[in-house]
């Protein structure tokens, strides 16, 4: 069997980014959005709120007050990250607030956290999912939960290489499994220990006086605040949205805002719920289960529905429903990290190939990227969920804290310009102060139990994008001066058009964005072999990316971008009296579409040769080529296959 036909049955067919239905078809309608993107959130109550009871130490009538303060923080952010929909409704979220709202550099370090964040997000679902499977089954399958994790993330890996619409499809109705039984077991939990509510806010109040007395006020607002802190996976996920609006459906403010609402609501009654179902069954950790798994054990054994059979079974459907739940969660990680990679590449932050999408419209290197980073993690991590929550909480609330900032700055600074600012400044401002305590408490407790692991990886992962930066930075300069050196290049006099000839020999130029490299590639061309080409053709191939695919009109833009420059080189080579002629064609892989180009034109102009430039480095490696498409490379070894000629001509930079 051919690669290209495994490929394909593995992947999926091929699909066409300039049919507009292609892109509709892929565009997230509000309740899809909530289930692909809104399960980062929702899943996080199967290890928030049991991070929070742990914290507590034993005083599980504070409980309480994390049931109410979660509700709340949940709505807060929600309202807040409303605020970065509106303000950036082509995506980015947390990356392109501070970017633009504070500076390249904070956006770098809020990016670099939503990288890690994306990572975590992938590596604590799995690793939470398996725990949850691993509570129905004995004690001796603990050893075997590392590769269990491995196996589901590869999956993952390859549905997300089909695409994301088709991932959410497959994975909807387990999400819909998850919100159907845990809204049944709050609701008849809370309700079957109704008689426990009205003495619960008094026996609280009491129970927190006499903690008072015995460790005083101070050690009970540090207690809370931890226990608060190490629940912070519960917000998790809220950025999600903000981050992709540019996959959502038309109007996307306004699907992006449902999509929102959804989340928060879904995941403020669930959370804060399943605090409360804590406190009113009495939950104990249970070794090899986790503190839902008992809880929901109880609940169900109290319903009398017969055999301790069907009470094994309900609760094997409930927790398989929310280990599904949870890897739907980590497929947030698969659509939301290669987005950050993509915007972080179009500033220059990471390599370019990040933009790229797949035959199947997908960022391949992203979602590869992300899934090789959180098997890395794992590892190292040994799947322990309580050393994955804090590394996950302070890489969110970094990017939360950085991006609230950003837009406390914008409503202050425009505070004249804009009405009711007042009321988006403070709500920002709360948000902010929340979200910057978590952070300040999460990195002090917890530096020595995996916070300093935190900060290592982003300035690891910073300083490596400033490296890269820079080098692109370099680069672009270099480039910029080749086009000013063929800027002042004169055009002739003659006026009218020249039809090339098929039958005479023919230079075809292979040229990108850059007029100074196509010009200096025909130029070299004359010099080296005056009068012996009469026919001079330019292909161009645009790589239709994450960017362009992502904004409505944007592919027009890029078409009539690439058209003008292609115009600049046939009215050069008309008004000196040379016949000439372009090609351009689209496509996510530009290696395929100039081949494709290349071969019809051979058809057309038998004597055709072809020529392209290519940067020369003076300090050439492994690093430089990374950074740079060796799509020349390419081209010719395509080309040479199908016996046509190549020559590729060195532009030294």
């Amino acid at each position: 069997m051919k690669s290209g036909k495994l490929r394909e049955i593995i992947l999926g067919k091929a699909l066409d980014p300039l049919k507009t239905e292609t892109r509709h078809s892929l565009a997230l309608v509000a309740f899809l959005a909530w289930v692909g993107l809104g399960a980062d959130g929702l899943s996080s109550s199967a290890y928030g709120p049991a991070e929070t009871f742990h914290a507590l130490n034993g005083h599980t009538h504070l409980g309480l007050y994390m049931a109410i303060a979660t509700a709340v923080t949940v709505f807060i952010i929600a309202l807040a990250y409303n605020q970065v929909i509106e303000l950036f409704p082509t995506g980015g979220g947390g990356y392109r607030v501070a970017s633009r709202l504070v500076g390249p550099y904070l956006g770098l370090i809020s990016g670099c956290a939503l990288i890690l964040d994306y990572v975590l997000t992938i590596a604590i679902s799995v690793a939470a999912g398996v725990e949850a499977l691993a509570s129905l089954l004995p004690l001796g399958f603990q050893a075997y939960k590392l590769h269990a994790e491995a196996f589901f993330i590869a999956i993952l890996i390859v549905l997300n290489l089909r695409g994301m619409k088709e991932t959410i499809q497959i994975l909807l109705p387990i999400f819909l499994g998850f919100v159907v039984t845990h809204l049944f077991l709050i609701v008849y939990g809370i309700f079957a220990h109704a008689s426990y509510l009205p003495d619960l806010v008094p026996n609280t109040l009491t129970e927190t006086s006499q903690l008072a007395s015995d460790i005083g006020w101070i050690g009970v607002a540090g207690m809370l605040l931890l226990a608060y802190s190490q629940g912070g996976g519960t917000y998790t996920g809220l950025e999600a949205v903000s981050n992709n609006v540019n996959i959502l459906a038309e109007p996307r403010v306004h699907t992006g805002k449902m999509t929102m609402f959804y989340m928060a609501l879904s995941l403020a009654f669930t959370a804060s719920g399943i605090i409360l179902l804590y406190l009113l069954w009495d939950a104990r950790p249970v070794e090899g289960q986790t503190l839902n798994a008992s809880t929901f054990k109880a609940i169900i054994d109290s319903m009398g529905l017969g055999s301790a059979w069907t009470n094994k079974l309900l609760l094997t459907i409930v927790l398989i429903f929310e280990a599904g739940l949870l890897f739907v969660a980590a497929n947030t990680g698969f659509l939301g990290g290669p987005a950050v990679l993509s915007n972080m590449a179009a500033d220059s932050w990471v390599p370019h190939k990040f933009r790229y999408l797949s035959t199947r419209l997908v960022t391949q290197n992203g979602i590869l990227v992300m899934g090789i980073a959180a098997l890395a993690i794992l590892f190292w991590t040994q799947g322990s969920v309580t050393l994955l929550v804090v590394l996950y909480s302070i890489s969110v609330f970094l990017t939360f804290a950085i991006s609230l900032f950003g837009l406390c700055l914008y409503w202050w600074q425009h505070r004249k310009e804009l009405e009711h600012w007042k009321r988006r400044f403070f709500l920002s401002l709360v948000g902010f102060v929340i979200c910057a305590g978590i952070l300040a408490i999460l990195l002090v407790e917890k530096f020595t139990e995996g916070g300093w692991a935190t900060a290592v990886i982003i300035g690891a992962i910073a300083a490596l994008c400033i490296y890269i930066r820079n080098h692109y930075r370099e680069t672009k300069d270099a480039i910029h001066v080749v086009d000013q050196v063929f800027a002042n290049q004169p055009f002739g006099p003659h006026v009218s058009a020249v039809k090339p000839d098929p039958d005479e020999q023919t230079a075809v130029f292979i040229v990108g964005s850059s007029r100074g490299g196509g010009l200096h590639a025909l130029l070299w061309v004359q010099r080296m072999f005056p009068g012996h080409f009469k026919n001079f053709l330019f292909v161009n191939a645009r790589t239709v990316d994450s960017h362009a695919y992502g904004g409505e009109g944007a592919v027009e833009q890029m078409r009539a971008e690439a058209n003008a420059t292609l115009k600049f080189f046939e009215d050069f080579c008309h008004s000196h009296g040379m016949a000439s002629a372009t090609y351009l064609g689209f496509g996510t892989d530009v290696v395929n579409e100039v081949t494709k180009l290349c071969e019809e034109i051979s058809k057309a102009y038998p004597n055709a040769i072809f020529f392209t430039s290519k940067l020369i480095f003076e300090h050439d490696n492994w690093f430089t080529r990374l950074l740079h498409n060796q799509a020349a490379l390419a081209i010719q070894r395509r080309l040479h296959f199908e016996s046509l000629q190549m020559v590729i001509l060195p532009m030294k930079v």
